[in-house]
């Protein structure tokens, strides 16, 4: 049996939603089905995952409008992180490239047949922009190339089968985790200049949610990845090999180190220059409640073909021009939890 630790136990702010949640959930699904990047049997277990609560419960105070561009974002991340998780570094690279010119170009025509993650992620950024400021857009798309170059040196590490210590793998995982591309989302409706946004005490308190989250997410997610010969980018295979520890062991040093982030972050809190009230705070507590369930007693899931696994997916785009991605996504999806 495996142990997750109550990590959030003791954290201040409670769970909350955005009251939009139900109607732009209907609208976002909807208009991401459109673009047919899934098999039906493949969207559907993707539907389950819930990206919309995800986005409700770390979004809880913003805009309807804000909300969508929150939920379309979270769409965008799980999709190329699919997308590029079972490739090899060129192919992964190539996907990035596409992203990122999209980005970049939001209103260029995408290439017929090229891969749809171009396509949605030039519809996204194309209604963005329209409501975001321009200080907002700048620090998007600079936090989101960040993100995009990380995962790029996660796929050379997955090719070459590469484990990182604890504190090598921290640094690239506060990159290719979704937090710090989120905070622009919070801005959006307002002009922040980069002496706040980049402001030493904000970047430390950015990067304590962010290790809360990474640190939550690796601690639920470990069973599937041990389960699909995945689990050498995760933290606590990190800190397996580096202090010799069984999983146990892992899990407990990682609710030790998650409760020091804590006690950082609100350390940090209390240094920060008078701007307002953050929202970074609800970001951990929402994702939590959108990953966790009641039960922290789970077993230990039993090693499975990789082939079948859901982190290892089948891009199946170079054989049909509509993009279309072919996952195991019912193994993933038991493994997501969606709070109610």
């Amino acid at each position: 049996m495996l142990y997750l630790p109550d990590t959030m136990a003791n954290w201040p702010w409670p769970r909350a939603i955005n009251p939009h949640f139900e109607d732009v959930k209907a609208e976002v699904d909807a208009s991401f089905r459109d673009f047919k990047a899934l098999s039906p049997e493949s969207q559907e277990a993707f539907d389950k995952c819930d990206f919309a609560r995800l986005s409700a419960l770390t979004y809880p105070n913003v805009s309807r409008e804000l909300l969508r561009i929150g939920c379309v974002l979270n769409n965008v991340y799980f999709i190329v992180d699919e997308y590029t998780d079972a490739e090899n570094a060129a192919v992964t690279q190539e996907m990035l490239d596409i992203v990122l010119d999209a980005l970049h170009d939001p209103h260029k025509p995408r290439p017929e047949g090229e891969c749809i993650l171009g396509e949605i992620v030039r519809q996204f950024w194309a209604r963005a922009i329209q409501t975001a400021s321009l200080s907002s857009q700048r620090h998007l798309v600079e936090t989101f190339t960040a993100y995009l170059r990380a995962t790029a040196v996660e796929a050379i590490d997955r090719e070459k089968g590469h484990c990182r210590s604890i504190n090598d793998y921290l640094k690239l995982r506060r990159d290719t985790c979704a937090v710090k591309y989120s905070v622009p989302v919070c801005e959006m409706g307002m002009e922040l200049p980069d002496e706040v946004f980049y402001h030493p005490v904000i970047v430390d308190l950015v990067d304590c949610i962010t290790e809360l989250c990474l640190i939550d997410n690796d601690m639920i997610s470990y069973n599937r990845e041990q389960a699909t010969g995945m689990e050498n980018y995760n933290l606590i295979t990190a800190i397996m090999l580096e202090l010799s520890l069984d999983i146990s062991g892992a899990m407990a040093w990682a609710a030790r180190y998650h409760a020091e982030v804590q006690k950082r972050f609100m350390d940090g809190l209390a240094k920060v220059p008078s701007w307002g009230p953050s929202s970074r705070p609800l970001w951990a507590r929402g994702h939590h409640c959108w990953k966790i369930q009641q039960s922290r007693l789970v077993p230990l899931l039993p090693k499975v073909n990789c082939k079948d696994a859901s982190a290892v997916v089948r891009i199946m785009h170079r054989e049909q021009p509509s993009g279309m991605l072919g996952l195991n996504w019912p193994v993933f999806a038991s493994q997501m939890i969606s709070v109610t």
